[in-house]
């Protein structure tokens, strides 16, 4: 090989190790760059509320009425259905206490609303609204029984006290004398009445929360 050769072979080598040099820095900056770049930050996924419990005074949901809430004179919905809260009794019983409105809607039908809290873990709001019976005479056996040929079975019965506001056709304090039964198919049926007087039967509608809604409060 002629010394001219040898020194173009020289310079190509030294060259490529060069360019070989060079790219082999680029890549190191490069990877360095991207391993110090600030990490992408990613938003909290925030936890939606939790309803607030049932015992909570005056709230049993952050979506619908509390009926708690309800007063003498209110513009309530019931389903949709408008209806005045005429007056209200106020039951207690061996602890338990509850609350049964009178209302009387567009047609001038009065029905009953009963608003409960029943103890347990965790505890529950049970709002009922009452149909009236036909009892023809009839008082409430401590067995089963027969209404509209559906058979229901006692559950429980006993005397409460009470007192009353607003428009209810009973005194302001009293005894309450009550029985209720419930059918195979969950269906209730209670009979109630006042200080000894004749007695009435309803069957309950059970309401799910938001199917009260509150007009107009009493001013």
């Amino acid at each position: 090989m002629s010394m001219t050769s040898m020194v173009v072979l020289g310079l190509s080598i030294v060259t490529i190790l060069l360019l070989l040099g060079a790219f082999l820095a680029t890549l190191r900056q490069d990877r360095k760059g991207r391993a110090s770049a600030p990490p992408v930050e990613v938003a909290p996924v925030e936890t939606p509320p939790l309803a607030a419990p049932v015992s909570a005074p005056r709230h049993a949901g952050s979506d619908y009425t509390d009926p708690r809430t309800i007063r003498v004179d209110d513009r309530i919905e019931v389903h949709g259905s408008p209806a005045r809260v005429l007056g209200a009794m106020h039951v207690s019983w061996q602890g338990q206490q509850w609350t049964e409105y009178l209302l009387r809607d567009r047609v001038r039908r009065f029905q009953w609303l009963s608003v409960e809290v029943h103890a347990g873990d965790p505890p529950h709001l049970e709002v009922q609204l009452w149909t009236d019976v036909p009892t023809q005479g009839m008082v409430p056996a401590k067995s089963m029984l027969i209404m509209e040929g559906v058979e229901f079975f006692p559950i429980e019965r006993g005397t409460a006290a009470f007192r009353s506001e607003g428009d209810t056709g009973t005194p302001e304090r009293g005894l309450l004398d009550f029985a209720d039964y419930r059918a195979s198919d969950g269906r209730l049926l209670s009979f109630e009445r006042i200080q000894g007087g004749g007695w009435t039967a309803a069957y309950a509608q059970p309401l799910p929360p938001g199917s009260i809604s509150i007009v107009r409060r009493a001013s």
